[in-house]
């Protein structure tokens, strides 16, 4: 069974999945199930990891840790997910970038959540 915004990834291609509507069904990539990701926020790996959300010029920032997380073509976040309400806004992130999205979005920030992907230490969220 799958529910709204639950992300998957195939763990022998790399397909990363967000559902968009409640399923009975198992999802599948390359012959076997696909891996669904719970967003953590532990403390080891934490400090490059968690989001942390500031408001900016009316604008909503997410930076990747309290200290930059690395953006190398090995090791890097491959996206990240603003919250607000029931509205999902995402910025898609590549090596060489630098590890923040920006969002035009007017909301207090005790009304929003983020989630990133890092490509080696999976989900996290805020």
């Amino acid at each position: 069974m799958t529910e709204i915004n639950q992300i998957y990834k195939c763990n022998i291609c790399g397909n990363i999945v967000e559902v968009l509507s409640n399923g009975a069904g198992e999802l599948t990539c390359c012959g076997q199930a696909m891996e669904l990701l719970e967003p953590t926020q532990k403390e080891e790996g934490g400090i490059k990891h968690i989001p942390v959300i500031t408001k900016e010029n009316g604008k909503i920032v997410v930076t990747m840790g309290e200290v930059a997380h690395p953006m190398e073509e090995e090791h890097h976040i491959v996206f990240v997910e603003l919250i607000v309400g029931d509205q999902i806004y995402r910025a898609n992130l590549n090596a060489g970038d630098e590890p923040k999205a920006i969002f035009d979005v007017d909301a207090e920030l005790d009304d929003v959540k983020a989630i990133e992907y890092c490509n080696l230490h999976g989900l996290w969220h805020s």
